[in-house]
C-alpha cells in the first residue's frame, strides 16, 4: 500500500465555512499549494493563518472541479519585499490670528476652523495626495 504524504494546505474560515486558499504563479494561472510542516507554513504565511492537513489526491479532487491544475510543494516568497509609504512632512503649525487665514480665533487664542474647512482630531496630520 502507498503511503500517502500529507501536505499542510492554507485554509479561509468564515463562520462554519472552510475553504481552500488559492494562489498565483507568475504567469497569473491559479495554484494551490500545500507545506511539508506546519511550521513552514507559518514561517510563509504566518502564524495565524489556517491549515488543515490533506494528502495530495484529495488537494487534487477538491481543485479540479475549479479547473486548477497546478500543486506547488513548499512554495517561496517572489513578491518584491513592502515598503512602509513615505511619510508626509508635517504641516508647520499657524499661529492663530483673529479673522487669519485660519478663520476666527477662540476666547483662549486657538484657531477655530474656517467654514467649510475640514478639521483634524489633535495630533493628526494631514497628507497630500
Amino acid at each position: 500500500m502507498a503511503r500517502v504524504v500529507v501536505w499542510h494546505v492554507p485554509v479561509t474560515v468564515t463562520g462554519r465555512t472552510t475553504s481552500l486558499r488559492l494562489f498565483r504563479l507568475r504567469d497569473g494561472r491559479r495554484c494551490a499549494v500545500g507545506f511539508s510542516s506546519a511550521g513552514a507554513l507559518a514561517e510563509l504565511l504566518g502564524p495565524e493563518q489556517a491549515a488543515v492537513e490533506l494528502g495530495e489526491p484529495a488537494l487534487r479532487a477538491l481543485t479540479a472541479p475549479l479547473g486548477v491544475e497546478e500543486l506547488v510543494l513548499d512554495p517561496r516568497l517572489v513578491a518584491a519585499p513592502v515598503v512602509p509609504p513615505a511619510v508626509a512632512p508635517a504641516v508647520p503649525p499657524t499661529a492663530a490670528r483673529a479673522d487669519g487665514p485660519g478663520g476666527p480665533s477662540t476666547a483662549d487664542g486657538a484657531a477655530r476652523p474656517g467654514a467649510g474647512r475640514p478639521t483634524t482630531r489633535s495630533g493628526a496630520r494631514l497628507q497630500r495626495r
